[in-house]
């Protein structure tokens, strides 16, 4: 029913509507600005007996007695039996352009044995990027939407509890070189690369430059990638602030995508069905047993006996042949609708149909 009424909903839109258009923002990035991954280690604290247990995870011990060490207590000959530390792995992404002082948002999750990182504090930690160099530093309260409570005889648990987040938790303290200078040659990078998309960005783009520069400005490199010639009478910000704006409508190409886990069944708007015959059905075995006791005669000295019996019953559900034949998305799904199939008989006709070659698009199977 949930898939029956999703195409119907999908029928109705096609027949009222038209593909609006989608700013080229939306569908390109700005080739070379991307963030940058960080990482690092570190301890949480103020934990309320939730952390790790220090024999099983040496690991905290020797960081927390490493931290100690260099506030002037010397621990190394005492045997730590706090619950109240986790050791915790801090990642985070920094954003191109950001500058020193800034403040980012960062995901704290457990390494040990700790049960929950709830009402933790996060210790200052040092964020390291793929270079080795330290960017920026994390400290701050951990905000955790799970939890976890344990009895003697039932456990109950919401979400995951080893794992939270710091909002504004890190201070950047080294900034990434680069800039639009850096960049060097400008140029859009499409999200879903495809030959026509690109040609209609490079329309869009030197139709704008045209009337506002005087200049066609853009160029497609490959499938991929249209670079752009910057007028030196404006700058790269405002520059890609105007082109960003532009409208095109991006081409999808024909691509059915099935998640055979959950019955999701998405289908492209340009994908076609050749002429085809479709029968799906099913066979039905069932088995009963139906033991029955035999009871002796009396003064027999016979003994009870129990006697199987056993019912085998065949039947195979009568479908009808139905033809199936989509030039586009309408009347494909207008098709599939009418043979009132559930999510899982959809997946099969639709991997025996681009088995027998007659389904024009990319089936990709999850």
């Amino acid at each position: 029913m949930i898939l029956r009424a999703f195409l119907l909903l999908i029928a109705a839109f096609l027949s009222s509507q038209s593909f609006a258009a989608t700013r080229i923002k939306d569908v390109a990035n700005v080739q070379g600005v991307r963030d940058n991954q960080l990482i690092g280690y570190g301890l949480v604290m103020g934990l309320q007996g939730t952390g790790d247990t220090l024999r099983n995870s040496q690991f905290t011990e020797q960081a927390l007695q490493s931290m100690l060490d260099r506030m002037g207590v010397n621990v190394r000959d005492i045997n730590l039996r706090t619950r109240n530390v986790a050791a915790v792995i801090v990642t985070a992404d920094l954003p191109p352009f950001v500058g020193v002082g800034s403040r980012i948002d960062v995901t704290v999750t457990s390494m040990g044995d700790a049960t929950s990182l709830k009402g933790g504090t996060l210790m200052l930690t040092a964020l390291q990027g793929g270079d080795g160099q330290v960017y920026a530093v994390a400290q701050g309260a951990i905000v955790v939407s799970g939890f976890a409570a344990q009895g003697q005889a039932e456990t109950l648990t919401s979400g995951v509890a080893t794992a939270g987040r710091i909002a504004n938790g890190a201070l950047i303290e080294r900034e990434v070189r680069g800039g639009f200078d850096a960049v060097g040659t400008l140029a859009f990078e499409l999200k879903n690369p495809d030959y026509k998309t690109a040609t209609m960005i490079t329309d869009a783009i030197n139709q704008y430059s045209q009337s506002r520069y005087g200049m066609r400005v853009a160029a497609p490199r490959d499938y991929r990638t249209v670079v752009l010639q910057k007028p030196k009478t404006i700058a790269a910000t405002r520059f890609i602030a105007e082109l960003g704006d532009l409208e095109v409508q991006p081409d999808t190409p024909a691509r059915i995508v099935v998640d055979q886990r959950t019955g999701t069944v998405v289908i492209g708007k340009n994908v076609q069905i050749s002429t085809v015959a479709i029968t799906h059905g099913a066979l039905t075995i069932r088995v009963t047993e139906a033991p029955e006791v035999a009871q002796p005669d009396p003064f027999s000295l016979g003994q009870t006996a129990i006697v199987p019996r056993t019912q085998i019953t065949a039947a195979e559900e009568r479908v009808p042949l139905a033809i199936v034949r989509g030039s586009d998305l309408q009347t494909l799904v207008r098709g599939l609708n009418q043979m009132g199939l559930k999510p899982s008989d959809v997946i099969a006709i639709l991997q025996a149909v681009k088995t027998a070659g007659a389904l024009q698009a990319e089936l990709v199977v999850q």
